[in-house]
């Protein structure tokens, strides 16, 4: 036996190819399920494809996706949706897990773990690839803003606001930094205007979160190398924005609800907040709406494509929309419950020494189905 483990360490992955190839070329690239099952082929494979160097490359080459879900009473599915050149029909929609004993509700994502909030006013953190799950330790009172991993520590962390609860100084509202895994309680870091941030989406970009309020001419932005806020101009005022990235640059969407219009301005010059209106597009809703149903005023997000077009998600009734930048429809999806989240998922299999620590943690266990 000895001596068939030595011949199986000597020879190559994959018969014709240098192991370097096949590692940094092939299995690096191939999606996690794919992976994992490649996992099981023997122990060589196994070992070349756990180490920790690897699982960074492998998530590095994942793609980010556009996060939707399906929720019914029963359980929630949590699907990236793949709208690349290339995809197969049936893997655009195809959900990654499933959770139960819900409901769920997505309030952020980063490196490919979701934080939920629940219905007893808990937070969870889930890794969809993994199949990992554990409550988060936030204390009543406190909710999440968003979540990071610090540089150049690589410490995941939750910023959190604290509701004030009466006129005594530790009482006061204000915002807090809760290091994942570390058993400490969440650190104050002051601001307690944050307040305006509770229960808004952030959107993580070049190293800080964002936020645009509706009706507001400023975007907040969380520096998380400084644990800092500051402010930045932003040049449209609505009722509906969305904030994305393309080609590396933060694009903000404004929908205009009595013309049916959709502008969309990206950021050419970040530091010096400088803005160029790229698109107006006119959306063709009345004749859409005839075809597909009630518009979800709330339901519409615009995603880069692989190609370094914009596209448009929007939601009819249980119809998901994909429309291009002249208003034309390029794809539609019926799936009752279908919603869309304004989140992205870059899935992972990197292990995080934090997440054992955490409370009811489970792999491959209850919640997922």
């Amino acid at each position: 036996m000895a001596e068939a483990a030595s011949a199986e360490e000597a020879a190559p992955l994959h018969p014709g190819l240098p192991d370097e190839i096949f590692i940094w070329e092939v299995l690096v690239r191939l999606p996690p399920k794919a992976l994992l099952r490649c996992r099981a082929v023997c122990r060589v494979w196994r070992r070349a494809t756990s180490a920790r160097d690897f699982l960074l490359a492998h998530h590095a080459c994942q793609p980010a996706l556009p996060l939707l879900y399906v929720y019914n009473i029963e359980s929630l599915d949590i699907i990236p949706f793949d709208r690349r050149a290339g995809a197969a029909a049936d893997d655009q929609l195809r959900p990654v897990a499933r959770l139960g004993q819900g409901p769920f509700r997505a309030i952020a994502s980063c490196d490919g773990l979701l934080v939920f909030a629940m219905s007893d006013c808990r937070f969870s953190l889930c890794n969809p690839a993994t199949r990992q799950y554990a409550r988060l330790p936030v204390p009543p009172g406190f909710v999440p803003l968003g979540m990071y991993s610090r540089s150049p520590t690589g410490e995941y962390r939750l910023l959190l606001y604290r509701f004030p609860t009466g006129p005594a100084p530790d009482a006061q509202g204000g915002s807090y930094v809760l290091v994942l895994g570390s058993g400490q309680p969440p650190r104050s870091i002051g601001c307690p205007d944050a307040r305006e941030l509770a229960f808004s989406l952030s959107f993580l970009f070049r190293g800080g979160l964002h936020w645009h309020k509706e009706q507001n001419e400023r975007i907040v932005v969380f520096d998380t190398t400084t644990e800092l806020f500051r402010h930045m101009r932003v040049p449209v005022v609505s009722r509906c924005t969305n904030l994305f990235e393309m080609d590396g640059m933060l694009g903000v969407s404004s929908f205009n609800y009595a013309a049916a219009t959709i502008d969309i301005w990206m950021a050419q010059d970040y530091t010096s907040e400088v803005w160029c209106n790229k698109y107006h597009i006119e959306l063709p809703i009345a004749k859409l709406t005839t075809r597909f149903g009630r518009f979800n005023t709330h339901g519409f997000g615009v995603v880069a494509s692989s190609d370094g077009h914009l596209l448009m998600l929007l939601k009819f009734s249980d119809w998901l929309l994909q429309v291009d930048m002249d208003g034309k429809l390029v794809a539609s999806f019926h799936c009752k419950g279908l919603a869309y989240t304004r989140f992205w998922l870059k899935q992972t299999l990197v292990s995080h020494t934090f997440f054992p620590a955490l409370e009811r943690y489970v792999v491959n266990a209850k919640p997922f189905i």
